[in-house]
């Protein structure tokens, strides 16, 4: 039978296609491969649940974060991940950047390809027209994964992922400096640990991680956001340190489960907001699977549906390295440094003077330093955090003390001589010039901020929560304070 004319201009390009394609490259699984025969420890959880409608996304990301390594493309489905059309080789040489352009333009026509024939296999299943072998094999993945209906509109949504397995590893291996100190910060905040994971999702542990959009640090806060749980001034920008950033990263979780009761929730609205999963929440509840599979909210695109899953696979991926990584995870060593809160602004020239160090180790501490303060023309305020090399606190245990005043001699002109008749005498001093002044009161006050804790503010300003609570004249054990509240941190 002669094939009508669209059919025959959609199937020639495609078979063309289809020989420059296993010139190029063959598909395949390589890499390392994890040992599947245990129960995935997702599987189980309570706190982080894994709904029937998300198994197939979470296990497509444990793929690209445990096994599919960077000279690997899975082609697949954006909104169906149980529906990979294969996975790839990538041809050329596989570097630590993005694709060159050569494998970019291989991409891009692999991609065409199966949409051309997606495009077709649906067409003759609508005209009952008989499917060949290979269109009997597409129709097959469908089946397993999404079903029949899944098929309408699956050529405008097929998407190629690049495996991270590479990059997983050596944000694992960063991860043993900071995992402790993450976990403890969780515990103090009333959150799960395991959040302690979500770096690997947001940014693989990489420090000065930037996105499109303006997003930063390994917790990738946007200014908007950060600068209600940190600080980000002309000095410092907390966003890069990523201490300071995990405390704000377990205030805004708090508030976030507070808000929505849910963690699968406040975990996505982490990319999404708490603003926007409220407006999902009032249609399908607490359903994470629901949400992710059928809620079209403004901005919800294909990274807000899948946040909660790459969270899950992630979690599983570096709680088991052992079964990940056979070749071993190299940890780095935990984070061991002092950390100081400045009385008063000072350079860091000053500072690393006091503690007998170099203002370059101090700046390769300290990430959240800005350019003018690391060059030295730029003081830091009172306040801020200064790590300084392990041991330094317990060697020197002053506080720097605060840059004297520049002495500002006036210029003065000569008295002229005077010469005083013998009925004259000098006039009376002026004796109330003589009388101190009263001083100016040194009180010190700090204003408490939205989301600010009692042992937060007395961190910050370097005392005790006990002496804290004694300036203020707080009970002990009474921990209640209030958005814009004036409390004595010093007098």
């Amino acid at each position: 039978m002669q094939p009508p004319l669209l059919f025959s201009r959609l199937v020639a390009p495609t078979l063309a296609i289809l020989g420059l394609l296993l010139l190029v490259g063959c598909a395949g699984g390589g890499g390392k491969k994890a040992d599947l025969s245990e129960q995935p420890t997702w599987a189980s959880s309570s706190t982080f649940p894994v709904p029937p409608e998300l198994r197939d996304n979470v296990d497509f990301w444990r793929h690209v974060y445990g096994i599919w390594g960077r000279g690997q493309v899975a082609f697949h489905d954006n909104k169906h991940l149980g529906v990979i059309y294969e996975v790839a080789e990538l041809p050329g040489p596989v570097g630590n950047g993005a694709y060159s352009k050569r494998q970019r333009a291989w991409v891009n026509m692999r991609t065409d390809d199966y949409a051309a024939r997606l495009k077709v296999l649906e067409r003759n299943l609508a005209e009952g027209r008989p499917l060949s072998s290979d269109q009997k094999q597409l129709l097959a993945k469908f089946d397993r994964a999404g079903g029949r209906a899944a098929l309408i509109g699956a050529e405008q949504r097929v998407r190629g992922q690049r495996g991270l397995r590479e990059r997983f590893r050596a944000g694992i291996e960063i991860s043993g400096r900071y995992d402790a100190v993450f976990r403890d910060i969780m515990r103090r905040n009333g959150v799960p640990e395991d959040l302690a994971y979500l770096p690997h999702v947001e940014s693989s542990f990489q420090t000065h991680a930037r996105s499109k959009v303006g997003a930063g640090g390994v917790w990738q806060f946007m200014p908007a956001t950060a600068r209600q749980y940190m600080t980000l001034n002309s000095a410092v920008d907390e966003r890069f340190d990523p201490i300071l950033a995990a405390d704000g990263a377990a205030r805004y979780l708090s508030q976030a489960y507070r808000k929505l009761g849910s963690w699968p929730l406040a975990i996505t609205s982490y990319n999404h907001g708490q603003g926007g999963m409220a407006k999902a929440k009032a249609i399908y509840g607490d359903d994470i699977g629901r949400i992710a599979t059928r809620y079209n909210g403004r901005a919800f695109g294909f990274a807000s549906r899948n946040f909660y899953s790459e969270f899950v696979a992630a979690r599983e991926v570096a709680s088991n390295p052992e079964r990940y990584f056979p070749e071993g995870v190299q940890y780095e060593q935990p984070w061991n440094h002092d950390r100081l809160v400045l009385r008063y602004p000072l350079p860091a020239s000053h500072i690393a003077r006091h503690y007998g160090t170099s203002t370059a180790r101090l700046s390769g501490l300290n990430l959240h330093w800005n350019q003018h303060v690391r060059a030295g023309d730029k003081s830091l305020p009172a306040g801020s955090t200064v790590w300084l090399p392990g041991g330094s606190l317990q060697r020197v245990a002053s506080q720097p003390p605060p840059m004297p005043k520049p002495v500002v001699i006036a210029k003065t002109e000569p008295k002229a001589h005077l010469t005083l008749a013998k009925s004259e005498k000098p006039a009376a001093e002026d004796r109330s010039a003589a009388k101190p002044k009263p001083k100016a009161s040194a009180t010190r006050y700090h204003v408490v901020q939205p989301e600010e804790t009692l042992y937060r503010v007395a961190l910050s300003n370097g005392i005790s929560v006990t002496e804290l609570r004694r300036l203020n004249k707080m009970r002990p054990g009474d921990s209640t304070i209030r958005p814009g509240q004036r409390l004595k941190v010093g007098i």
